[in-house]
């Protein structure tokens, strides 16, 4: 969610009176209050009852410390000299949020003055600043994606991070890359890069590389298994889904893109709401400690998404590091499960004061390694105002007054880039007869009020929560306000002087001349479950993967009257075309995904020919929705908590349709130009010597280390000079020496104060440093042999040996690509792509580590434009080299 408006907002004022009567003074915690919190802790134990049992999640304690990767170690040991000296209060207020409307930002900390520490401002979202002014509206992940653009992409997580840094951002949540698409229908897959590990892995890399080149902490999200809207939450009326999957999935599909953004050296990660095989995220220790901070080596911090943490002491054992927004399970009645209550744990002995230690340590650790110690500013905007001047913390109703928006202009030369990104990412599925590009002078008559303006105003929907106008981006907190659209229609004019306009989806009465063509704007839309727009709950529920308001109708009707038709789809993902992609009247398609502010000029780019089409899908479009496998769809299952099981197993998308023959309408990675490419002179260069196994790891480095005696409880106790706001969330205790009780506390089941063994699989961060040691090095030279310039997009699969490697595989997997310079008719360009270990390998179950077929032997290199075997020009060999497939 991060920051999404919560369903139980509604129930504020009815609970105002609970609120008064379970707390003492603004901050404090009874007894009472603590004991209610610690039997709703035992109550989580629980929820496990309902697991198959052909899934598990073992414990996994204690969390294993941060400090030990070199490369923050410069970062750590700053970090280590003011914790050493922080209070007991300080530490709490750097871990805890201070409330939800409790700052300008989505979410807020607590600081440390005395450090120069302030408090840190978290805001979303992946694609620009959320809830601001004079930002840019960046096109979502799933455009950038469709890109296939390393260098663009990364241009794209630099301009987001600038303008974070320029708006006082320190911690901006994204990359997006959970969901992953295993759900067609699931209402955020939008906000990631695509259906696919390695794409999202290696978009992550550079997004989380260009947005904290500026000093941004990025946030990696939502770890793990999110992979639908409706039903993830936990809260007092319902308990969240369960993902239950195996450890080859996970290892291999699902956690693969988190493992590359970790190994860039991303500074947070978020925990989702959804339990992961019978756990809730926020407090599953397998997958915070074990898999994340141990397995990977991650050394920032893991957040809970907004109102996902569902206990105190268990959350903080099981590896969560920060809270957000701050408020227990319901906000703005000032209960907190951390602040208050985490100074009392550590006081009376229930989290050990080693772990608090770690926890600060990690959050201040990433705040020096991005150099946020150095000039950086504070949140100069407002998520909750547009207004000049207003109150400093509006969930507290009775709030000190004073300028929270200073209107600053982040926006730069950013429009460049986001143009670039949405024009890159359009990607033609159709082009009968060289239909297209367009001549300028063509008759034209555009359809569909999905090439015009909203009707009711721009950002008159709060979060995008709507479907009106030009599609720019889904809805929800992955979304930014418009500064401005640019609409197809405007576009168009500017272009064209021969277009009548027809912004409707009802196909007027019109007789067309007969050389007229037809331009049909149609859309998909989806986006966070606390919207419900046209009945869909974020997920795609009503609309399945059918066009809104009659799209599919528009189209025929228009290919019946014209004997040319353009079809130009905005869309969240996936799209079944059925009705109308085969009439002869329908003579190309453009998908342009979600293209954000610049949307008309990036398409009159393409759609008139001053650049070719170089997207290319970032996922599978089928003929219908039979055609996925029955456990990817939605579960609407209302009693009960759900087993959302992964029988599917790594069998998602463009996977399962390798495996099940089915030949899909368009397949991933598909895309054609305005020209045509040959790929041709392919070589394989051996690096490093592939072994079954990876080389044994390194042992971990020196972690920082502090006293373990408990601080004194007057470290907690209300300052005599502080004017406490109501609802605001402290760290300090009425009676902080009532809180020092050693009574026997009902720990998880498992839990342990004995470090375990380091993984084999780990090492550094993302595993173990040798998984991306380059095993081969394969170059492709790419010719456009057309008559128009064009970029071509090399994208390389790996065929593994199934039977060398006892396991069942896809017949090919994506592991690298690469994109061309715009190559003029005639001329040629070198692509390099480099394998690494981890390319090749699967994951072990017994062994709990990376298995790779032994010298490569039997490994086969697919390059083309798709993963489609037609599409394929050159199969390489390990041991035989590299042939022509066509």
């Amino acid at each position: 969610m991060a920051g999404g408006s919560h369903p139980f907002v509604l129930f504020i004022l009815g609970l105002l009176l609970v609120h008064c009567a379970a707390r003492g003074n603004d901050g404090g915690a009874s007894p009472t209050l603590h004991r209610h919190l610690t039997e709703q802790e035992k109550s989580n134990k629980v929820k496990r009852e309902g697991l198959p049992s052909n899934y598990s999640t073992p414990d996994y304690y204690p969390t294993p410390h941060g400090g030990w990767v070199s490369s923050w170690t410069e970062a750590y040991a700053k970090a280590q000299l003011v914790v050493s000296n922080m209070t007991l209060a300080e530490k709490v207020n750097i871990t805890s949020g201070t409330g939800y409307f409790m700052g300008p930002c989505v979410g807020q900390t607590g600081s440390a003055l005395r450090f120069g520490i302030p408090r840190l401002c978290l805001q979303d979202s992946p694609l620009g600043i959320r809830d601001t002014e004079n930002n840019t509206a960046f096109p979502a992940g799933v455009t950038t994606g469709a890109t296939w653009d390393k260098e663009l992409i990364y241009a794209r997580g630099v301009a987001i991070g600038e303008e974070a840094r320029g708006k006082g951002v320190n911690v901006q949540m994204g990359p997006v890359v959970g969901p992953i698409g295993r759900k067609p229908k699931s209402g955020r897959i939008w906000e990631g890069f695509g259906a696919d590990p390695s794409l999202q892995g290696l978009a992550a890399v550079q997004t989380i590389q260009g947005m904290q080149s500026v000093g941004v902490i990025a946030t990696l999200k939502h770890f793990i298994l999110n992979e639908q809207e409706m039903y993830r939450m936990t809260d007092p009326v319902q308990v969240g889904y369960s993902s239950d999957i195996d450890d080859r999935t996970m290892h291999e599909i699902y956690l693969w893109p988190f493992a590359e953004g970790v190994r860039a050296g991303v500074g947070s990660v978020m925990a989702a709401y959804n339990h992961v095989n019978g756990s809730l995220c926020t407090q599953n220790s397998e997958i915070l400690n074990g898999i994340l901070k141990d397995e990977l080596g991650f050394q920032g911090f893991v957040m809970s998404d907004w109102y996902a943490q569902d206990s105190g002491v268990p959350s903080a054992l099981a590896g969560l590091d920060m809270a957000m927004p701050g408020d227990g399970a319901v906000p703005l009645i000032g209960v907190s499960w951390w602040n208050y209550e985490l100074s009392t744990a550590v006081l009376n002995g229930t989290v050990p004061l080693e772990r608090l230690n770690d926890m600060v340590t990690r959050v201040v650790a990433a705040w020096y390694q991005m150099g946020q110690d150095d000039d950086y500013p504070l949140p100069n905007f407002s998520s909750n105002t547009e207004d000049a001047v207003g109150p400093l913390y509006p969930g507290a109703l009775f709030s000190p007054t004073g300028v929270v928006n200073q209107f600053v202009n982040v926006q730069g030369n950013h429009s460049i880039v986001a143009r670039a990104v949405a024009r890159d990412a359009i990607t033609l599925l159709k082009n009968v007869n060289e239909t297209l590009p367009l001549s300028s002078s063509a008759n034209l008559s555009v359809f569909g009020t999905d090439a015009g303006p909203n009707s009711k105003g721009l950002n008159s929907c709060t979060d995008m929560g709507c479907d009106n106008g030009i599609l720019t981006m889904g809805w929800g907190s992955g979304t930014s306000r418009l500064p401005y659209v640019i609409t197809p229609e405007e576009a168009i004019q500017n272009v064209s002087a021969n277009t009548q306009f027809y912004i409707t989806d009802t196909f007027p009465s019109v007789t067309p001349n007969a050389d007229e063509i037809a331009i049909v704007f149609i859309n998909s839309d989806s986006g966070e479950n606390y919207i419900t727009v046209d009945g869909n709950p974020g997920d795609r529920l009503e609309a399945k993967l059918a066009a809104w308001h009659s799209g599919d109708e528009l189209v025929v009707n228009a290919a019946a009257a014209f004997s040319t038709v353009i079809v130009v789809v905005h869309t969240v993902g996936p799209i079944i075309m059925e009705d109308w992609i085969d009439l002869p009247s329908v003579k190309g398609v453009l998908v342009a995904h979600l293209p954000g502010q610049e949307a008309g000029n990036s398409l009159v780019d393409v759609l008139f020919g001053d650049y070719s089409p170089s997207g290319h899908l970032p996922y599978t479009i089928p003929h219908n929705e039979s055609e996925y496998p029955a456990s990817v769809d939605l579960i609407d299952q209302v009693l009960g908590q759900i087993q959302d099981q992964y029988l599917e197993r790594l069998y998602i998308d463009y996977r399962h349709f390798l495996q099940a023959n089915i030949t899909p309408r368009f397949p991933f990675g598909y895309g054609l130009s305005y020209t045509t490419f040959n790929f041709s002179d392919a070589t394989i260069i051996s690096g490093t010597t592939l072994t079954q196994y990876p080389p044994a790891r390194a042992s971990k480095g020196p972690t920082p280390t502090y006293a373990t005696t408990i601080p004194p409880a007057s470290e907690v106790a209300w300052p005599t000079d502080i004017s406490s706001i109501w609802r605001y969330l402290y760290p300090y205790l009425d009676d902080p020496e009532a809180a020092t009780s050693t009574a026997p506390y009902p720990y998880p089941t498992g839990y342990s104060t004995t470090p375990h063994a380091a993984p084999r699989a780990g090492g550094s961060q993302g595993g173990n440093p040798a998984l991306w040691d380059t095993v081969f090095t394969i170059s492709v030279k790419v010719t456009n042999t057309g008559t128009r310039p064009g970029r071509a997009v090399a994208q390389l699969y790996v065929e593994l040996p199934a039977d060398a490697l006892g396991v069942d595989l896809p017949p090919r997997q994506l592991r690298q690509f690469e994109k061309t310079s715009i190559l003029s008719p005639g001329d040629s360009e070198t692509l390099t792509l480099p394998l690494t270990r981890k390319d090749l390998s699967v994951w072990d179950v017994v062994m709990q580590d990376w298995l790779a077929p032994v010298d490569g032997e039997g490994v086969k290199f697919w390059i083309g434009q798709s993963v489609a075997t037609e599409d394929l020009q050159i199969v390489c060999t390990v041991g035989q080299g590299c042939e022509s497939t066509s």
